[in-house]
Parts: C-alpha cells; structure tokens; sequence
C-alpha cells in the first residue's frame, strides 16, 4: 500500500484564486496580462487574439479575449460566464476563475469564489469603491476566502498618483476589515500597460510593495490535514456481483475535507451507525490513506445500511444532524425567495424537502447595517435565513468546513438554482423566530 504524509503534502504549491471587480474595471485583461507576461500563453492563441484584434481595428492585441471565450462575451465586450484558466511558473501552479463584474452575474462570482483562496478585486482607480466592489467584498467575506488583493487599476489613466491609490486603498480595507476579512493586501497596477501586474512599475516609485503575480506566487496556502474534519459523502454504492468479487460492497465519493486511513472508527450520518475503515480504493489500486480532494471507494467492517446522500465522518468528530438550519445566502435567482417558499435543499450529495421559515434580515451594503424581517430576498440581495428541512441534515459550520457547511436552494418545480447558502455564517445575531407549522402538505 501506498503512503503519503501529511508534511508531503503540505509541499503542494497549487493556488485557487478569482478575480472579481464592476464592468469595465479590467478583469479580463488583468487576465490576459498575467498570462502572456508570464509566458503561459500558446502561440497559436497569441496569434487568434492578435487577429481578432487587429480585425477591431486594434494597434495592439486586446489580452481580455485570452479569457473572454465565449462569443456573445466578445461581441458584448463583457465577460458573462466564469473562465477558468490554467497556468503555471517555477514557484506555483494556478487555477484561476475569472469572475463576471455585471451585477446581473454575481451569481458567477459565488460560483468562482467558492473554491478559492485568494479573491482578486479590481477598482478602477477613476472610479473608486463602488457598490458591486463592496458587493463582491461581501461575498469574499461570507465565503470565507482567507486572502483578497485588491487591485487599483488604470493607474495610468490618474497619472499614477499615490494619494489616488491609497484613499482608495483606506476605503475598501477599512470595509473589509468590518466584514470581517481577514487580509487584504492593495496593489496599484495599470493592467493595459503593464505596471505592478508581472513587472514592477517604473512610473509609480512610491510603491514597495509586490506585483500580482509576486503576491500570488508567495502568499502562504494551507494544506494542513490535521486542522480539517474528514467528510465523505456518499455518491454511490458499489456492488460489482462479479465471481472475481462475491462479497464486495464499496461506498464511493469525493473526500470532501480531511483524510481517511485504514482503521479508521468511522460514524455514518444521519443513521449514527459506527464501523471501521477495512480498505481504501483509489483509481483501482489499494492505499492506506486518502485525502480531500480525491474520488475513493472506502471498505467497511460491517455492513450496514448506507446510500446515496449519507456522510462518512470520523466518530470522534461527527457533526450534529438537524432539521433547523439558520444561515446566510446570496440569492441568486430572478424570483424572489420569500418566507414560505417551497425548495428543495442539496447539502453535499444529499437533496431533501425544505421550507424557508423565516429571513430574519438583509444586508445594506452601503452601510452594513441590517434591514430586519424584510420578507424576501431579490436577486443578489445577501440575508439571512432559517430553513426547515423535511429530513435531518449532518450540516457543519461554514466556518469549520466550506464545502460541509455550504449549500444551495433548489426551484422543485424547474430545478433553478434560487440561493447559495453558508450555515451558521452572520454579520450580526438575528432574531429568534417562532416554529410555526404548515399546513398544506410541507409540514415538517
């Protein structure tokens, strides 16, 4: 069997990070200059964006068309969809999800968010913080990403003046840190020409601090398996009925957080029920560990009950199963979510019956205060929910686990998506509400 520590992996050097900022703040060709400054891009693609460009009438190639794949996004000159991109230097591999700035598409923001463990918010320096900037620190916030950068860009448009970049710098850390995030570390760059992106700017020798893609390189990622809580939900039993494999029964999924070892006493929830770990399948081949992100089929001692939706949890470290959920969400659907609305709730591979009780508040983000009871929540609009859940939930906090802790609102009569949720997570404590009961059908 194969062995890994946890030391070694610690030693990954791979960073998730997003990039986030109004319409026309830059993102694409902050992008787009990364990756060609770095030399991550292919000929052939500098050639397509060089003849793109010059087909507009461009003197120079536009960089945002490396992530503005899409052709409705060219013709509009917006981004609408997420981009992932991979690329890699000597001291880091990236995955990188260039997020839409449209307010009509911050629901792609919380979807390139989710994984990422740096956010990258752009500002046009002309322009200042504005309300999608605080938007996107807000969902940055709620999302828990340990690291935002914020981006001063088109300093060469404000003849790259300091006192521009640091008010702006003083506004949106001072709003940050009141959200709660907890380091934020503010870059004046010129993303069309260059400055502070890959190279350090000579036209701004006031800042001593690192370019772009220097913080992104450097900036400490945690992969320390001893602080998470092991999590596997359960995608799908495997029972093969082969002469080779009488007797195998398999449960298989992707590690959501931590790690699983041979002997490990392990707790299936919602049941209760306790075995041990007796194998660990991985692509085929025996292993004694296995760790989060991997896709793995895990051998039990006994053989007990189990299907799809359930969670595989240490017994030592079992979450409590609840039918009562208090969270914050982004709403990210055209219809309103309203107090009473009949959902469907998906919680890892789980999906149950579910009724919003209440929506305690909603988030002003001017100011951050609280605007209590407003019974709805509008697209984009960030509140807070109670939800009552027609089968118990093994749910974690958001804070202790972002992927066990995260859910999301589900229209049951069209399968829309209405609303990423985080349990536990809040600005402030909401009001208790009462239990009322339903009476027509949804009762739980």
């Amino acid at each position: 069997m194969s062995t890994i520590t946890t030391e070694e992996l610690s030693a990954t050097t791979l960073l998730r990070f997003a990039t986030a900022g109004s319409v026309d703040d830059g993102k694409s060709t902050l992008v787009g200059r990364l990756l060609h400054d770095s030399k991550s891009v292919l000929a052939d693609q500098l050639e397509a964006v060089e003849r793109v460009s010059a087909g507009r009438g461009q003197d120079t190639p536009d960089l945002a068309l490396l992530t503005d794949g899409l052709r409705a996004e060219r013709e509009q000159g917006i981004t609408i969809d997420v981009a992932y991109r991979y690329f890699a230097t000597p001291r880091r591999r990236f995955i990188l999800a260039d997020t839409p700035g449209h307010v009509q598409y911050t629901r792609n923001m919380v979807t390139g968010a989710s994984t990422a463990e740096l956010t990258v918010i752009l500002v046009d320096a002309r322009n200042g913080v504005v309300e999608q900037t605080r938007r996107h620190a807000a969902i940055a916030a709620l999302l828990r990403v340990p690291h935002v950068v914020l981006a001063v860009n088109k300093m060469d448009l404000v003849d790259y003046r300091e006192p521009v970049f640091a008010a702006i710098a003083e506004e949106f850390t001072a709003y940050a840190t009141e959200l709660g995030v907890p380091e934020v570390t503010a870059i004046p760059i010129s993303a069309l020409v260059g400055d502070n992106v890959v190279e350090p700017s000579a036209h701004m020798d006031w800042y001593g601090g690192p370019t772009v893609l220097e913080h992104l390189e450097t900036v400490p990622v945690s992969h320390d398996l001893t602080r998470c809580h092991a999590r596997l939900p359960v995608q799908y039993v495997i029972r093969p009925q082969s002469p080779e494999h009488p007797d195998y029964r398999g449960y298989a999924g992707q590690i959501a957080a931590g790690a699983f070892r041979v002997g490990d006493e392990i707790t299936v929830l919602p049941s209760g029920r306790s075995t041990t770990v007796t194998g660990i399948d991985l692509l085929g081949e025996p292993v004694d560990v296995a760790w989060t992100p991997q896709s793995v089929t895990l051998l039990l001692a006994d053989d007990i009950d189990i299907s799809r939706g359930d969670l595989i949890v240490p017994a030592e470290d079992a979450p409590a199963t609840t039918q009562d959920l208090e969270a914050t969400v982004c709403h990210v659907a055209d219809e309103p979510l309203t107090v009473g609305h009949r959902v469907l709730i998906k919680h890892g591979t789980r999906t149950v019956k579910a009724i919003v009780k209440d929506i305690p508040s909603r988030l002003t983000l001017d100011d951050l205060s609280l605007h209590p009871h407003p019974g709805r929540l509008t697209a984009n609009d960030i509140g807070r929910v109670v939800i009552r859940t027609a089968e118990p939930l093994p749910a974690d906090t958001y804070a202790d686990s972002r992927r066990t802790g995260s859910f999301i609102l589900i229209d049951p009569s069209d399968g829309t998506t209405l609303t990423a949720g985080m349990v536990g997570e809040s600005f402030a404590s909401p009001d208790p509400v009462d239990d009322e009961t339903d009476d027509d059908g949804w009762d739980f």
